[in-house]
């Protein structure tokens, strides 16, 4: 009898020193705990927590390089997010973020920053002191501009502002000079500007369910394109120059596939007929009828 009790006893000490020790750790050094180290960086993963607001005790973990809050509920970012100087990758996607603040533009480090699938109206113009971004999605808001301060972000290489309220493409976008991809569709885009002959180093251009009519004869200026994504506007000609076009190679039809996409347009007879024109049609039969014209 005796024997039992004193095990009973010996068990609720041990909880109680557990519980003890517990206490004497930090609520830093508890979040600390969930971090690792992946290629060399320091990780920590908060997604899909439920969260309405980051833990207080994150903004303690200086030493972070990569950030994941995303799938949550958060609806604002703290100020605090400033003294995560080390940031290079910030996982925001996802959230009910309505603002993305102003010390964001602190993290001089950061390479990427997702903000997708928020509710997003605005971006800070102190983004554009991020000046080493080179990853920036913003897609699935409600962002109708951007700053011009982002015209400073000349290291960015993918750029995704689709499924936004853009009527036209963000003059900032085109001082854009490294991007390589640049997302826009399901934007409210009327045209795209002579300015995007800057863009020499894109590969891929998607601009597909938008409102644009004609495509401008510069966009062929652009030979580096190897997907050029016009479906489900109002184009109904194209350029005669588009044949510089020449690495986009075939009339593409998945999503995914590299080529011209621009079936789903009122094109002209002679230009669908062309495309159309089963063995002998496609893209060459297009191409071919641009240099002889």
């Amino acid at each position: 009898m005796g024997g039992k009790h004193s095990k009973k006893s010996s068990e609720e000490d041990m909880k109680r020193q557990a519980r003890k020790n517990e206490e004497s750790v930090s609520s830093a050094e508890r979040i600390r705990q969930h971090t690792t180290k992946q290629f060399g960086q320091i990780v920590l993963s908060l997604a899909r927590r439920g969260m309405t607001d980051p833990p207080g005790e994150l903004w303690e973990l200086v030493e972070l390089e990569k950030l994941n809050l995303s799938l949550n509920r958060i609806r604002a970012m703290p100020s605090s997010i400033a003294v995560l100087q080390n940031l290079v990758v910030l996982n925001l996607w996802g959230n009910q973020l309505a603002s993305l603040p102003p010390e964001i533009g602190q993290l001089r480090k950061l390479r990427v920053l997702f903000a997708y699938r928020n509710h997003l109206t605005e971006v800070p113009e102190e983004l554009g002191n991020c000046t080493k971004l080179e990853v920036l999605s913003l897609a699935n808001n409600q962002i109708s501009s951007l700053p011009a301060s982002l015209s400073a972000l000349t290291s960015l290489r993918k750029l995704n502002l689709s499924h936004n309220r853009i009527i036209h493409v963000p003059g900032c976008v085109y001082a854009m000079k490294s991007l390589v991809f640049l997302h826009m569709a399901c934007n409210q885009l009327e045209n795209i500007a002579d300015q995007i002959q800057a863009l020499t180093d894109l590969k891929i251009l998607i601009v597909e369910g938008n409102c644009i009519h004609t495509l401008p004869r510069v966009l062929c200026f652009l030979t580096g394109l190897e997907l050029l994504n016009v479906d489900f506007n109002d184009i109904k000609d194209v350029p005669s120059e588009m044949h510089q076009l020449n690495r986009l190679e075939r009339l593409a039809c998945h999503p995914l596939d590299k080529g011209l996409h621009i079936m789903h347009n009122p094109l002209q007879k002679h230009v669908k007929d062309l495309l159309e024109g089963g063995l002998e049609g496609g893209l060459t039969a297009l191409y071919n009828y641009l240099k002889s014209s």
